[in-house]
């Protein structure tokens, strides 16, 4: 049955609110989604939250009322709320028409086949959450069968990146790792690391990708290691026409998803 909740001091309006913050999200193992769009991505995608909040303005929305039905079929409470609370949950003036807390999920390296996908992404110490976001949009968008988060990342379930991804969290596996540990598992089965580099002359569209290719993007303002290049069956450039050295790092990931799913399709 769904509650009304009009005060800032509810136990659950103040849980939800914290969990913009990492420590909490730690402690909690909770995160903080939304958007009706990112939510229905969610429920399609088989989860719902454990909490639900969304204003009298939108409860008779079709998809507001599949999200509510959804929790509470799931043992989960809708709540009923205000626009200022929501704005105060979302730390935005024009805040999303819903707001969900999820439980955190997420997968190990021994949970991925890596013959599910010709095509898998590689983020080395990724620090911000819109890169996190778009690279998860950009599996989405090509079919990759993951995201492996190398080293000290970003947390994919900062509120920044849960809506960069625009739904991506949930459709896109996310595993969190160390170098070390993605290196025995890749080199345990089938599998061509192919890194993003200004170190090489080798052009990313004169190359023949082999399948399982996982692309491998390195810090945004370091790169990548040399120990980390050096252990690259490949490395690849794109070339750079004007002043910049360099693409941001989401959108060289993009490009160069989109010339392996190229050559997938030829």
């Amino acid at each position: 049955m769904t509650r009304l909740v009009t005060a800032y001091s509810n136990p659950l309006v103040k849980h939800a609110r914290n969990l913009r913050e990492k420590r909490h999200r730690r402690e909690s193992g909770q995160f903080l989604a939304e958007g009706l769009r990112i939510l229905t991505e969610a429920r399609e995608s088989g989860r719902v939250p454990r909490l639900l909040f969304f204003t009298g303005a939108t409860a008779a929305h079709p998809l507001v009322v599949r999200l509510i039905d959804a929790v509470e079929a799931a043992g989960g409470e809708a709540l009923e709320t205000t626009p200022d609370i929501l704005s105060k949950l979302s730390g935005k003036d024009n805040p999303g028409a819903v707001m969900g807390v999820y439980d955190e999920f997420g997968a190990t390296l021994d949970d991925l086949d890596r013959d599910a996908s010709g095509i898998w992404l590689v983020a080395e110490r990724l620090r911000d959450p819109g890169n996190l976001g778009t690279m998860l949009r950009t599996g989405d968008a090509v079919g990759a069968g993951g995201l492996i988060l190398v080293g000290d990342c970003v947390d994919p379930f900062s509120v920044e990146a849960v809506r960069a991804s625009m739904g991506a969290l949930f459709t896109v596996p996310v595993v969190r790792c160390e170098w070390d540990a993605f290196l025995e598992w890749l080199r345990g089965g089938p599998g061509q690391l192919v890194g993003l580099s200004l170190d090489t002359e080798r052009d990313y569209r004169a190359v023949d990708y082999a399948a399982p290719t996982f692309l491998l993007t390195g810090n945004e303002a370091q790169g990548m290691p040399e120990g980390y290049a050096e252990a690259c069956d490949l490395l690849v450039k794109i070339p750079m026409l004007g002043r910049a050295d360099s693409l941001n790092a989401a959108v060289a990931t993009a490009v160069m998803a989109y010339e392996v799913l190229a050559q997938r399709q030829k």
